[in-house]
């Protein structure tokens, strides 16, 4: 409502009128009879409701040579009020049961002394199938007989008011009366009179206004139209080809579908809050002009009367506003006053934008129309993506509403879980295009992550540094490893927000920093109690916290701000916003993957320690099987200092005395200390002997697939073979160990 806005709207309406896009009409609309509006078929919103399907008796008017016809035809109908405004009954003209009764007269009952004469026609668009294969027409009061009127030329008796009140002979009792009301008084009368047959319970959908929730009313009304069908064809083509990407793809189908069958739209409203439409009519006639201000109209209405005498008070505006969507089409371009100044520079830069973010129920009311808009005012798509968020709903799939009582209060979660965690909660249930399952727990973890980012940071924080400190080997190995995985994450997290997969960006990052930065690297690069941290280690710490917090910041943008500006000095106004997103880089693959292997070792070495009750405190010794000597030593130091080892051993053969376990083909031995539980030992191999044959069941049904090994890429196939030698090995392995424990 702003004034450039306005003007913009204003000005589009003028160049669509004259382009002839524009008319005014009288048209069957859809009527709000609570907001006394005319509303689009867009915001007509369709529920099944339990209804009633009435048969009702119309008597056929008969001479001498009809006497063997019968007295009555019957028509069902879920509107008995509308009977008022029949003005025809029609037949499917195939239907034989009823094709000679074509041309014949009957009688609408409930319409005044006599009845109202009518004609039975024929007309295809008849379902013999429904009710009796008999319909009553009434074009004021329904679309489809509209249609059927316009095509036979038939009277139009409008019955139902702008207020839902039936307006029909003042004589009567139904007049001024609610239409529902009316429906009872005439299903009774036709009771009292013998013409309803009988009633029938009948699930139907009824349409109801998305502004106020009442029933529509179908209604010929005197409304402004835009034709859409030749506006929409570059929007409707530029996404068919690609040009504008729907995500999910699944809404190309809707939109298609919207975009094939579209109809004018009726772009009027009879409300006093909105842009009014640009007509003045001209004194005492139904001829109008059209014009952005009212003194350029009175030039028009001289010009267009010949009469130079008119003044401005002899002309009157039209009352009704523009459709609040007639203003919303026009945002991208608006925005940067593009209507109005076409080329100018901020229109330049920021048209066309990236991506649009928003809900699939206003596809067409907004998204289609802005695209529409884009082609018609400058030529180019308004954007080059769509992402199409899902609804939120509770855990048994319900739509949040008041009524249920199932959505929680916003400001209450905040405050219990903060922003960030809220926003952490909702993203984690948020598949791509998919509907939201809100779980209150979500939220809680949201709250829990955020606790763990102010945890390292003060851990981080709260080290002290000595600069003639020497490196250790372990941090510098953890330092190596973790930028080499910063780097495939960051990979990752490009595929991921580039499909729009954001609950997966968010997991991607969560699980970075909790399980890998936190858990792995700052308990490897952690000095001893009471010692101070290296120089080196410490300022590529800070570097990768710096760049975890920008990862996070989509997600997080509250708690990262706050460390953004605590981790180190900043200048005055510089924010986290204002960074660049950290560039990808290279990063080696092996290296991660040697990483991971230690990490799975130290597990195991930690788990033994558990079942043998052995204190974390009591170095171990470990003894490495490798008798091709190929075991890649990279990260020993790492291995050493988490599973607090005193020394490790490459040996050929397999050591007796020892409890083992094996990683990837490698067989890891820790000598026997204290009472070991052999039992508990061969089951844990028995189980681990029972996953590694099932992984290997998997693999081999997949190489044992013709299609896939025809269709899959080389490389494909190359790592299902590893996976295949890699499991052989590993059961072999686990057979010999649990072979060897047996025997003892």
């Amino acid at each position: 409502m702003d004034p450039d806005m306005s003007e913009s709207v204003i000005q589009v309406f003028i160049k669509l009128y004259r382009k002839g896009y524009i008319y005014r009409g009288l048209r069957m609309v859809n009527w709000d009879p609570q907001a006394k509006t005319a509303i689009s078929n867009e915001e007509v919103i369709y529920k099944e409701l339990k209804s009633k399907l009435y048969y009702v008796k119309y008597k056929i008017l008969k001479s001498k040579k009809d006497r063997e016809d019968p007295d009555f035809i019957t028509i069902a109908t879920t509107r008995p009020e509308t009977i008022l405004g029949d003005t025809a009954v029609c037949v499917n003209p195939k239907d034989e049961r009823f094709r000679h009764l074509v041309g014949r007269t009957v009688v609408v009952p409930a319409t005044g002394k006599g009845g109202r004469r009518v004609k039975v026609i024929a007309d295809e668009y008849v379902d013999p199938e429904f009710g009796t294969g008999i319909l009553k027409i009434t074009p004021a009061h329904d679309e489809n007989d509209y249609e059927i009127g316009k095509r036979h030329d038939l009277d139009i008796i409008s019955v139902i008011d702008e207020n839902g009140r039936i307006s029909f002979d003042k004589r009567r009792d139904f007049h001024g009366k609610d239409r529902f009301e009316v429906r009872k008084l005439i299903v009774e009368y036709l009771k009292g009179k013998g013409l309803l047959l009988k009633e029938e319970d009948y699930v139907n959908k009824v349409g109801f206004s998305e502004r106020t929730d009442v029933i529509i009313e179908p209604r010929l009304s005197l409304q402004w139209f835009l034709r859409m069908k030749e506006l929409a064809k570059p929007a409707l083509d530029n996404v068919m080809n690609g040009e504008i990407r729907l995500v999910p793809e699944k809404f190309i189908n809707t939109y298609r579908h919207w975009m094939e069958n579209i109809r004018d739209w009726c772009i009027s409203r009879q409300l006093w809050w909105g842009h009014r439409i640009p007509a003045w009519y001209l004194p005492d006639s139904d001829d109008y002009v059209v014009a952005d201000t009212a003194e350029e109209a009175l030039k028009q209405a001289r010009k267009k009367t010949g009469n130079d005498q008119l003044q401005i008070g002899d002309l009157h505006q039209d009352e009704d506003v523009l459709d609040t969507w007639f203003s919303s089409w026009l945002w991208p371009i608006s925005v940067f006053d593009g209507i109005r100044r076409p080329h100018n520079p901020d229109f330049e830069y920021y048209y066309p934008t990236n991506d649009l973010v928003t809900a699939p129920e206003i596809l067409f009311f907004w998204v289609a129309r802005m695209i529409i808009a884009g082609y018609e005012f400058a030529k180019e798509k308004p954007f080059r993506n769509v992402y199409l968020t899902g609804i939120v709903r509770d855990k048994q799939r319900r739509k949040m509403s008041k009524s249920l009582g199932n959505s929680p209060e916003p400001l209450k979660l905040i405050g219990k879980y903060g922003a960030d965690g809220v926003r952490v909660g909702m993203l984690l249930c948020s598949p791509a295009g998919g509907d939201l399952l809100f779980d209150e727990s979500l939220t809680e973890q949201g709250r829990n992550f955020g606790n763990k980012i102010w945890n390292a940071f003060r851990l981080v924080k709260g080290w002290t540094v000595n600069d003639s400190e020497k490196q250790p080997e372990a941090s510098a190995q953890a330092v190596k490893w973790f930028g080499e995985l910063l780097n495939s994450t960051k990979q990752k997290l490009e595929d991921q927000f580039g499909s729009y997969r954001l609950s997966e960006a968010l997991m991607t990052v969560y699980r970075l920093f909790w399980d890998e930065f936190s858990a792995w690297y700052l308990e490897i690069v952690k000095p001893d109690a009471g010692k101070p941290l290296d120089p080196q280690t410490y300022r590529k710490t800070i570097e990768y916290f710096e760049e975890l917090i920008i990862l996070l910041h989509p997600f997080m943008p509250f708690i990262t701000e706050e460390i953004w500006q605590l981790i180190r000095k900043r200048q005055k106004g510089e924010s986290i916003m204002m960074t660049s997103w950290p560039d990808t880089g290279t990063f080696d693959m092996k290296c991660i993957d040697r990483f991971e292997k230690t990490k799975e070792a130290v597990t195991q070495i930690r788990t033994i320690r558990k079942n043998g009750r052995i204190p974390q405190k009591k170095p171990l010794r470990l003894i490495i099987k490798d008798d091709e000597q190929q075991f890649d030593t990279r990260y020993l130091d790492v291995l050493k200092k988490m599973s607090n080892l005193s020394e490790i051993l490459f040996i050929r053969e397999k050591p007796e005395n020892a409890i083992s376990f094996i990683v990837g083909t490698t067989e890891y031995y820790i000598p026997f200390i204290g009472e070991i539980d052999l039992v508990s030992e061969k089951e844990k191999i028995r189980n681990d002997l029972e996953y590694a044959r099932g992984f290997l069941k998997s693999v081999m049904k997949k190489l044992g697939n013709e299609q896939f090994i025809k269709n899959a890429p080389e490389a494909v196939v190359a790592k299902e073979k590893a996976k295949q030698e890699d499991a052989e090995a590993r059961i072999q392995a686990l057979e010999e160990r649990l072979a060897s424990l047996e025997s003892k």
